[in-house]
């Protein structure tokens, strides 16, 4: 079990029966009155983000998340289809499920979910990632000092600012926690 000191910055724990994480904490203590843990935590299955305020006494069970490969089959409307790589079943997920992680699916690429009992909560990504250039406008010759950039789009359909040396064809390392250029991938 947990208590109020044990909710630091990216426990889970769950709370009203679902899993939550902690965003921010601000532990005090006021005088008679005992302490207290002001707090952010982020329903892990509605996404949904909350100001709690817990009491000293306050006690919280840990929370198990499995984790599970599925590779990404593809996309149709408002779901992502993914398939489970033990028992090679079929989920389906939803747009607002997925968020800022469609811009690196890649079909047939193999992915980590996140799982609470049966149900996917989160998408793991690998902090970078490698993609081709499908379009990107011409760069000016010898225009290299200026740190300029470019505009140019991924195969996912995704577009970033690179450096004007990158062309159509070439492959780039992406950082998905803000979607910026790394380097050229080799």
């Amino acid at each position: 079990m947990y208590g109020i000191t044990d909710l630091k910055v990216g426990v889970v724990f769950e709370y009203e029966g679902e899993p939550y994480v902690v965003l921010e904490s601000q532990h005090s203590k006021m005088g008679r009155g005992g302490a207290v843990l002001k707090s952010k935590i982020k329903n892990l299955i509605s996404g949904v983000i909350i100001s709690k305020t817990f009491r000293g006494g306050e006690k919280f069970s840990p929370v198990a998340i499995a984790r599970e490969k599925a590779q990404f089959l593809y996309a149709e409307g408002e779901n992502y289809y993914f398939m489970d790589q033990e028992n090679y079943e079929q989920l389906s997920l939803g747009r607002a499920f997925i968020g800022a992680a469609s811009k690196y699916l890649l079909e047939g690429d193999i992915y980590q979910l996140q799982l609470f009992g049966d149900r996917a909560i989160a998408i793991d990504l690998p902090i970078k990632m490698d993609f081709t250039v499908t379009e990107a406008e011409k760069g000016l010759k010898g225009d290299t000092a200026s740190g300029a950039t470019k505009t140019v789009r991924i195969e996912t359909g995704m577009t970033l600012g690179v450096p004007l040396f990158i062309k159509k064809g070439d492959r780039i390392r992406i950082d998905t926690r803000d979607g910026s250029y790394v380097e050229r991938a080799k």
